[in-house]
């Protein structure tokens, strides 16, 4: 029975409740085995203990919430326990152990850094500890927040860090070990507390959910840990503020809204409809997220964790590295078999392009669509390639064969009348099913391009038909004509060649010589080695004169000739001062 004392009746008094206990501090590690995430940690500090290889001096640093703090406090207790088991465990049952539980332990201090920072503070720590401590073996000094000392507090610390009395050993912790300077790093022993891993946490979580009577799903949990990032004492305090908006069932979607994360389904909706180049489906889902209140740049951050996700889900090696539920992963898997590897690379680049200039954007909602439509754009260029590809296949295929045989002897003033196109148009026959297996009968579908069909029959006539039209004269306009007819052959292939020869008038010379005139020697150099000798072949037949020689030379002006390229503007400097060359070797100088 409960009985209500009041002198204002018309007031009800109600009972206290009990004081709430946050999961961080109600399941905070009491053991090392209880600790998550740090084996290599708590398995060297359990050696040392059962050992007895007790340092003076530890340094814990690593992350927010990833038990530095709590490991320190586990040893400190362990190494004063009278009896503790085989396992580097305390007892938990002896005078030390009763003592640090009900936080009245003299044995163990705890200094916080950031407010105790100061030399005198040092100092009053100095004369503390001379004191041998009354209980157990060691007085054990645990510093939070250490980077925190000014430069004239570690400067008075470190006497003392250095050869401290026997029964003191000092356990440092921080966040921030690029701040503390070397000495005070040398003289202690450093342990490097790594992130917790999502499955870690999510083994941790659903532990603790089991003991609250929480039924959490697993994606939930999943996107908690997540968010936590690696800590520990982030998740646990996630997971309170779920249960005090969901109650005792946690679902993903509560999760999701509470936390305003940005669901998964909206980046396979729009990668989805990007690879199918949909454009209106994949500006709609982005306008819904912006709806919902989602940032524009976290949003195309997600996204770019999606394609790596993808990109990873391709190999059963490395989709390992995906820290998602088992569902989820599936569908990741899913999706990256549908996915090709060129648009996942191409995605993600023009996804980060749009995350480096995001902030400098005067319109960053249109930067991010511009961004999505590159990606849509993809798709489109694929299907194009393959359809012209495939239209490119199918024409081979129906591709007449070419025969090759000799030509039937003409008088030689017939052969010169005849036009070059009908000479190669009469060497190609159709293909049709009397004509049987002739080992003289090519296909063109053993041949790589159209094009190199095209230069064999124009590149390699006939001796009788070369020596037929030995004599034929040509005239100016004939070489012009057949000089187009070269240049618009070779325009796909090499832009800057056609233009050149559009651009020029062949010179002809009595000996039927042709000369061309280039800008400079390295444009020379690379005509003679690639072009000069077909466009020389095709001259003589399309005129009929196998006496027909081609030229090239290097049209100079007053001042000499055209430089262009760095080395052919050094090389003429260096005729007129030769020390240049002296200098570029001796500082291994280079053209640019």
């Amino acid at each position: 029975m409960t009985i209500f004392v009041t002198d204002k009746p018309d007031r009800l008094l109600i009972p206290a409740m009990d004081n709430f206990i946050v999961s961080a501090r109600k399941y905070r590690p009491a053991t090392f085995d209880m600790v998550v995430g740090q084996d290599t940690i708590t398995t060297t500090l359990r050696n040392a203990i059962r050992n007895n290889f007790l340092a003076q001096a530890y340094l814990f640093c690593g992350p927010r919430g990833v038990g530095k703090t709590t490991c320190a406090r586990i040893f400190a207790r362990t190494i004063n326990c009278s009896s503790p088991g085989p396992d580097g465990e305390a007892c938990d049952k002896c005078e030390s152990c009763t003592s640090f539980n009900s936080q009245a332990s003299f044995n163990i201090h705890e200094l916080d850094a950031a407010s105790n920072n100061s030399v005198d503070d040092i100092r009053n720590l100095t004369d503390q500890v001379r004191i041998p401590p009354q209980i157990g073996k060691f007085s054990v000094y645990i510093i939070d927040e250490v980077h925190m000392l000014s430069a004239q507090a570690f400067n008075a610390f470190l006497k003392t860090l250095e050869e401290p009395p026997s029964h003191a050993i000092f356990i440092l912790a921080t966040t921030e070990k690029h701040k503390i300077i070397p000495t005070i790093l040398s003289r202690c022993q450093i342990f490097d507390f790594n992130r917790i891993n999502v499955d870690d946490i999510v083994q941790r979580l659903s532990w603790v959910a089991g003991n609250e009577g929480v039924q959490a799903e697993h994606e939930a949990l999943h996107v908690i840990a997540t968010k936590a990032d690696g800590a520990m004492r982030d998740a646990l305090s996630i997971f309170d503020q779920i249960v005090s908006f969901s109650g005792k069932n946690i679902t993903y979607g509560d999760v999701i809204s509470n936390l305003n994360v940005l669901d998964y389904e909206y980046y396979f909706r729009i990668t989805a409809a990007a690879m199918e180049g949909d454009v209106t489906a994949v500006l709609l889902t982005f306008n819904e997220i912006l709806n919902k209140g989602f940032d524009g740049y976290n949003f195309m951050a997600g996204l770019n964790n999606h394609l790596r996700d993808l990109l990873v889900s391709r190999d059963e090696s490395t989709v390992r590295l995906l820290e998602t539920s088992p569902s989820i992963r599936q569908r990741y898997r899913e999706q990256a078999v549908r996915a090709p590897l060129t648009f996942i690379y191409e995605a993600l680049d023009i996804g980060s392009q749009c995350m480096l200039n995001f902030r400098a954007s005067k319109n960053q909602r249109l930067h991010i669509e511009l961004a999505l439509l590159r990606m849509c754009q993809l798709s489109q260029e694929r299907s194009s390639e393959e359809s012209k590809k495939k239209a490119e296949s199918q024409s081979y295929d129906d591709e007449p064969e070419i025969k090759v045989s000799s030509p039937a002897p003409a008088p030689a003033q017939n052969q010169a009348k005849q036009p070059a196109a009908a000479q190669a148009t009469a060497a190609v026959t159709p293909k049709t099913s009397q004509q049987g297996d002739d080992p003289k009968r090519i296909s063109i579908k053993n041949i790589t391009s159209a094009s190199k069909q095209k230069e064999s029959i124009v590149s390699e006539p006939s001796p009788d038909s070369l020596a037929a039209s030995e004599a034929h004269e040509f005239t100016a306009e004939e070489l012009k004509l057949a000089w187009t007819e070269f240049a618009a052959t070779v325009k796909e292939e090499s832009p800057r060649i056609a233009v050149t020869l559009s651009s020029v008038s062949p010179e002809l010379l009595p000996d039927n010589t042709v000369v061309l005139k280039l800008d400079n020697s390295t444009l020379k150099e690379a005509f003679d080695h690639n072009y000069r000798a077909r466009l020389e072949n095709h001259l003589r037949l399309a005129l009929h004169n196998s006496s027909l020689r081609l030229q090239t030379t290097v049209e100079t002006t007053e001042r000499g000739e055209i430089l262009y390229s760095p080395e052919q503007k050094f090389n003429h400097l260096a005729v007129k001062n030769p020390s240049l060359k002296d200098l570029k070797k001796t500082f291994n100088l280079d053209f640019d």
